[in-house]
């Protein structure tokens, strides 16, 4: 006779299995639909008098993405195979899937993406609009790796100017220990700078594998001291709003709450905004707007 234990283990088993079923009929369905769709002519194949199929044949994928047609046909057959994150990576170019579409492609084989796309992805005309009209709050879009994908007028002075930063450094993490315009704009940094590496790390368990989170590890481990104290402290934090105190360079001290606005069920990507805490602050934000749409009409 089995233990309740050992039923529940056994239900919990079951239950896992039947998701994994589900899933790789879901991956195998998307996969056909997709190739369905992709005409020989898109991929510089000759249609032929003979086709009857509407889209690729399963061999020319295969081919194309230089996989076995066997293995992709037991993959479209959804058997309990492994597909690696390479093999996914070329059926995603070879079926010429958009950015939503590959995540989906990912998610379904239960894979992280070695080259997400949907960083950039997230940033609509309407979120870009949302930013413009909370001025002269300051407020970003961030992906939970801390990269800044966009920012309004207000946000581009609160810390440094945001225009003259490179691109690949617009992430908070690096900024905060490796900017130093940043870093002293910062009232309470050590403190700051500590939650943030806790907060990194909490969000890093879910990424373990990524090697865009991996890369960025690395640099902040290579550039900065402070940052390799304060991560091998193996302190976790969740997110959370806080009041924050800011030295601006344009319009000296500012208190603001800060609050996180997620954009989808995770803790993916998020609205950031910054709320004046007093009358003084909101008066220094609306100069600071004011400040930053005078370069913007100078420019």
């Amino acid at each position: 006779m089995t233990t309740m234990a050992q039923e529940r283990t056994t239900a919990v088993r079951g239950d896992g299995g039947r998701a994994s079923e589900i899933r790789r009929h879901e991956l195998a369905a998307f996969l056909r639909h997709r190739r369905e769709h992709v005409t020989p002519e898109r991929v510089g194949l000759p249609r032929g008098p003979r086709r009857r199929t509407p889209g690729l044949r399963r061999e020319e994928v295969a081919q194309l993405a230089a996989v076995g047609v066997t293995w992709y046909t037991w993959l479209e057959q959804a058997r309990d195979i492994h597909v690696s994150v390479q093999v996914l990576d070329a059926l995603a170019r070879t079926l010429m899937l958009d950015p939503s579409e590959r995540l989906h492609l990912f998610q379904l084989a239960g894979a992280v993406d070695p080259a997400p796309t949907s960083a950039g992805a997230s940033v609509t005309p309407a979120l870009r609009a949302v930013l413009e009209q909370l001025e002269p709050f300051p407020a970003c879009l961030q992906n939970s790796r801390y990269d800044i994908l966009a920012y309004n007028r207000t946000y581009g002075l609160l810390l440094c100017d945001l225009d003259a930063v490179p691109p690949e450094d617009r992430n908070c993490m690096v900024l905060a220990y490796t900017h130093e315009e940043w870093r002293s704009s910062i009232v309470h940094l050590e403190e700051t700078a500590r939650v943030m590496a806790a907060k990194f790390r909490a969000s890093m368990a879910g990424h373990l594998a990524d090697p865009a989170w991996k890369a960025l590890l690395k640099r902040l481990r290579a550039e900065s001291p402070d940052f390799c104290e304060a991560w091998d402290r193996h302190e976790v934090l969740a997110p959370g709003t806080k009041r924050k105190e800011f030295r601006n360079a344009h319009v000296g001290r500012l208190t603001v709450d800060h609050t996180d606005l997620w954009l989808s069920p995770d803790t993916g990507p998020r609205l950031v905004t910054y709320t004046p805490a007093d009358e003084e602050s909101r008066e220094g934000l609306e100069k600071l707007r004011a400040i930053a749409m005078e370069r913007g009409t100078a420019a």
